[in-house]
């Protein structure tokens, strides 16, 4: 069963989760009127012609009642009879153990609170619309056992049977999802769907460790699609409480109002102070009828008496008014905090968009400058670089990966080989200079125009020098033509 957030919150979840069957038990009925044998012999399909086999022992017990029960586990008659069926042909086994079977059950039938039975045989709304009736299950125990183990004890279960009040009957309900039933001192009852606005109020439910008390109303859980599953024969329950009778009160989801969480949740308080200022200003209304005839006698009789009860009606009137005012004042302050709420919602949604928003640029920013990082690494630079930046925005990361891990290693490899490249020209530069200044400083008889002579022919050579060893120009090329064709690759990807 899905358990929603407000359960969550609330510490319930697993209890939520994991509780979606009832097991209830019944004592077993050996005492009962002809009548009510004559409907079991009837709907009983392990019997032939009214005739028991004496090899089998037979059983028959209330299955469950349709109402509220004292568990506040509340059966909806039209849900009860949509699962009348349901127990029929199942296991009946030993101390609920599938492996132990030792009998099945046989039928079932379905009788109203004074014993007459009921057309089970047609829809709920055929069958008259009951309301207040009970599930009876018929069933056998396997008495011959070839194992004499199995026999004594089949024996002796028998034999506590018969004793009474030693052996009961256990049917299992399972349940996918239940909604909320609410009923007031009045006996007047109310549905809430279970839904995620109404979830707070699976706490206050006794099956999960509440008080079955909510605002003034008793809240039960109204269980939706049910089924029943194997029988057992169980000893004495330890818990009295799991042993479930006939008493159960009448619920009838037809006859319930159905109501939205506002209305017991978001307005309480201001249902409650309208009561209260309704009856006030009926009883104001009253008392000022009232003063006015006894103005009317005052005025007749003059009596000290009169002007006594005339004082004291005027009291009360006072009182009644400041005390109508107050609660006029109280709903006013309600109403105001509810739109108070209301507009730090609509501020908290707007903050949220706005940070989401924000969130979303510094990611791009950070994407954007691990791809900078990526293409650098790869050899891009300058316009290069801006290009593939431009070309590469619309692509996702996991195309933008592989294109980078595809690009010629020689790109990074010919940058790297370009700065050692100018590292050595710088060295033979610096060397030419030192040689020319050992020159001059070895020559220094020599005129100034031979000296530039030489100057000029050694810058010359130099930059022969350079030129003959630079390849960087015929690598620029290669990596301009491949990158080239590579952009438009990537501009067929995106078509």
């Amino acid at each position: 069963m899905k358990a929603y957030a407000k359960e969550i919150e609330d510490g319930i979840q697993d209890l939520i989760e994991n509780n979606c069957t009832i097991a209830y038990c019944s004592p077993i009925d050996l005492e009962i009127t002809d009548e009510e044998k004559a409907i079991a012999l009837s709907h009983a399909d392990a019997r032939d012609n009214d005739d028991e086999q004496v090899d089998l022992y037979y059983l028959s017990s209330v299955l469950v009642s349709s109402g509220w029960n004292k568990n506040d586990d509340v059966f909806d008659p039209q849900e009860m009879w949509a699962a009348r069926s349901t127990p029929e042909d199942k296991q009946f086994n030993y101390m609920h153990d599938e492996k132990d079977i030792i009998g099945h059950i046989t039928g079932n039938y379905v009788v109203d609170f004074g014993g007459k039975s009921l057309d089970g045989t047609v829809d709920w709304s055929q069958a008259g619309s009951p309301e207040d009736f009970n599930i009876i299950t018929n069933a056998v125990l396997y008495k011959s056992w070839s194992d004499m183990d199995l026999q004594v004890r089949m024996a002796n279960i028998i034999e506590e049977i018969e004793e009474g009040n030693r052996w009961f009957v256990s049917m299992e309900c399972l349940f996918p999802n239940f909604d909320y039933a609410l009923r007031n001192s009045k006996g007047e009852s109310k549905i809430v769907a279970r839904e995620e606005a109404s979830a707070f109020l699976s706490k206050h439910l006794r099956a999960y460790g509440g008080t079955g008390k909510y605002e003034g109303y008793e809240v039960g859980r109204l269980l939706r699609n049910i089924s029943f599953s194997g029988k057992g024969l169980v000893s004495k329950p330890a818990n009295p409480r799991s042993i479930i009778l006939n008493d159960s009160q009448s619920f009838s989801e037809c006859k319930s109002k159905f109501i939205t969480v506002s209305s017991i949740k978001e307005t309480t308080m201001s249902d409650v102070l309208q009561k209260q200022l309704d009856e006030l200003k009926a009883e104001l209304a009253e008392a000022r009828l009232t003063n006015e005839t006894m103005k009317q006698e005052m005025e007749t009789q003059k009596t000290e008496a009169i002007e006594s009860q005339l004082q004291t009606f005027e009291e009360t009137i006072s009182a009644k008014d400041e005390a109508a005012a107050s609660l006029e004042s109280q709903v006013t302050e309600a109403l105001a905090r509810v739109e108070e709420l209301e507009v730090s919602l609509a501020s908290a949604e707007a903050a949220k968009e706005e940070a989401i928003a924000k969130v979303a640029e510094i990611e791009k920013a950070a994407a954007l400058e691990k791809r900078v990082a990526a293409l650098t690494e790869a050899g891009l630079e300058g316009e290069e670089l801006d290009e593939a930046i431009a070309k590469f925005e619309d692509l996702d990361q996991e195309t933008f990966e592989f294109i980078v891990a595809k690009m010629p290693p020689w790109l990074n490899k010919d940058k790297k080989d370009e700065d050692e490249d100018e590292d050595k020209k710088d060295e033979k530069a610096s060397k030419a200079d030192d040689e020319l200044l050992d020159e001059e400083v070895d020559e220094s008889e020599a005129s100034a125009e031979d000296l530039e002579e030489v100057e000029v022919e050694e810058n010359i050579a130099m930059a022969e020098a350079i030129d003959e060893d630079d390849p960087s120009v015929e690598l620029r090329s290669t990596a301009s033509d491949w990158f080239g064709s590579l952009l438009k690759s990537t501009a067929n990807l995106k078509k």
